[in-house]
């Protein structure tokens, strides 16, 4: 569920244009404007206006923004203006990039997609930056970090709901023997269970591994360790409750001395046109204060302005 605000009647792509055109036009920009306009439009509308604005003033926009736009606010526009699966290409491009690699962003962006929407990443990936998502992992990750990533991004995994239980039951079991019951872990168990299975279905693997030895999530922590626990960990929470692993992700950001900006940015631009309202609820549920205000005090100025608009109205 988005929590993008639209206006009831949209201005037509071309008026949207001329308005951005005027608003960087003259001394300095008047952000303000560039911001009560691209903040309300969904994806669809933000591509027509980089296309009429192209077509009116000869002149790349998302160039435009960056020569008027600067920091933190530049970064949470450029990547707002993309749709979903070419904000995750950029991001996760980024991510796995020598000079910019943050292996934590990649495995949440990696692990905490459906199938489908991996599926087009792939696509746009490839097309954005003429090599395969799969080579860029292949060359940024070792280990069974690396194994996990590459099964999770290629094997076609079932998006329904309907789960045979008694097949989650062997899952338990087979998990169950691979890590806690024996001495040392068999991460290829983990990595064939957790990317071969649904969403749906490793949640029943999770409350039937419950049901027999104990929390699953424990036994991952006590099992693994380092980007492989935190990729396994992020697709089993995403199969039990997205909205909730990405309120912990955005608490996280903002908790204790300073703000890890980047996590902050990254969270409310690509997940505002998928979930983000139960994503507020699932925030307030857990630390009693709404996503907004903790936003809102940890941020200021333009960048928060920004932020602000793309969460919607206080809960």
């Amino acid at each position: 569920m988005s929590s993008l605000v639209v206006p009831p009647v949209l201005p037509s792509p071309r008026d949207d244009a001329i308005q951005l055109y005027r608003a960087f036009k003259g001394f300095g920009c008047d952000t303000d404007a560039v911001i009560d306009i691209i903040a309300h439009r969904d994806a669809t509308h933000r591509a027509y206006i980089q296309h009429e604005y192209k077509t009116m003033y000869s002149k790349d926009l998302l160039k435009r923004l960056v020569s008027e736009l600067t920091g933190k606010l530049e970064n949470a526009v450029l990547l707002w203006m993309n749709d979903p699966a070419g904000r995750d290409a950029i991001v996760i491009r980024q991510a796995l990039h020598a000079d910019t690699r943050n292996l934590e962003a990649a495995t949440e962006v990696i692990c905490s997609r459906t199938p489908s929407q991996i599926q087009y990443l792939r696509q746009i990936y490839h097309s954005k930056f003429g090599i395969f998502l799969e080579h860029d992992i292949e060359a940024a990750t070792s280990g069974d970090h690396k194994k996990l990533l590459l099964a999770y991004v290629s094997i076609q995994r079932f998006e329904g709901l309907e789960v045979n239980k008694e097949m989650a039951e062997k899952d338990a079991k087979d998990l169950y023997k691979a890590g806690e019951k024996k001495l040392g872990t068999d991460e290829k168990t983990f990595i064939r269970i957790f990317s071969e299975r649904s969403r749906a279905h490793l949640a029943a693997v999770s409350s039937a591994y419950h049901g027999m030895y104990g929390a699953l999530e424990k036994a991952i922590k006590s099992e693994t360790s380092g980007y492989f626990e935190r990729g396994l960990l992020t697709i089993l929470r995403c199969s039990e409750n997205p909205a909730k692993f990405f309120a912990k992700v955005l608490y996280k950001s903002m908790k204790g001395l300073g703000t890890n900006d980047t996590t902050l940015t990254r969270v409310i631009v690509t997940r505002t046109e998928i979930d983000m309202q139960y994503i507020k609820a699932e925030y307030f549920n857990k630390y009693r204060k709404t996503l907004h205000d903790a936003v809102h005090s940890e941020t200021s100025g333009n960048y928060r302005k920004f932020l602000l608009a793309l969460l919607g109205p206080k809960q």
